[in-house]
């Protein structure tokens, strides 16, 4: 699985005395996902200002890819889907399709049981929880997945859950090029991959 990650570097030109470094935007081909927390340049010179977080000309912007169930302009509560998904997950077809060997008779009761227990101990839910991605990034709250990697989810054990799946979101990026009053600055899309599956392998 090939997916784009994004990540942000300083190029230090060369610049005259006291002048800034410019943030430059670079994606980078990975296969290690969710994405790493992007440094920043600390110098809130490179913020974006009230005026240009206004959010009604950032919705018009960013249109049709605004997804209220990924991303979120206020901080949302962190209420963890992860315990929820896992207990309303229904057995997948191939495993109730499972059949137990000759030598052992089991009623539809305790085959459920056994079943259930086995898709409790292998299954690889994603994990999703919100992440703060900072005042460069609009919308600024993006729910991020993971894959459960606390324990092993084969028997026996040898495997763990790893990511199969991604999708992208696109967001605005606060942008700047150029040095101290010399800089321009704007709102750019970007892509932001997300894992969207998670499966037991080696």
């Amino acid at each position: 699985m090939r997916a784009l990650l994004l990540c942000s570097c300083l190029a230090l030109l060369p610049r005259p005395a006291g002048a800034q470094p410019f943030l430059r935007l670079r994606p980078s081909p990975s296969d290690n996902l969710p994405v790493k927390d992007i440094v920043e340049h600390p110098d809130p010179e490179y913020d974006p200002k009230e005026q240009d977080l206004d959010e009604r000309t950032l919705r018009k912007k960013l249109g049709g890819h605004f997804d209220p169930g990924f991303m979120a302009v206020a901080a949302p509560g962190n209420a963890s889907g992860a315990a929820a998904a896992r207990g309303r997950a229904a057995l997948p077809a191939e495993l109730r399709r499972l059949e137990p060997g000759p030598r052992l008779r089991l009623g539809k009761k305790a085959r459920r049981k056994v079943l259930q227990w086995l898709w409790a101990h292998t299954r690889c839910p994603v994990l999703y929880a919100w992440k703060d991605l900072g005042v460069r990034f609009w919308p600024r709250y993006i729910k991020e997945g993971n894959c459960l990697a606390e324990r092993s989810c084969s028997l026996p054990e040898g495997m763990f859950c790893k990511p199969v799946r991604s999708v992208t979101k696109t967001f605005l990026r606060w942008h700047c090029q150029g040095w101290s009053s010399q800089k321009y600055c704007t709102w750019i899309p970007v892509q932001y991959p997300l894992i969207a599956e998670c499966k037991c392998s080696c």
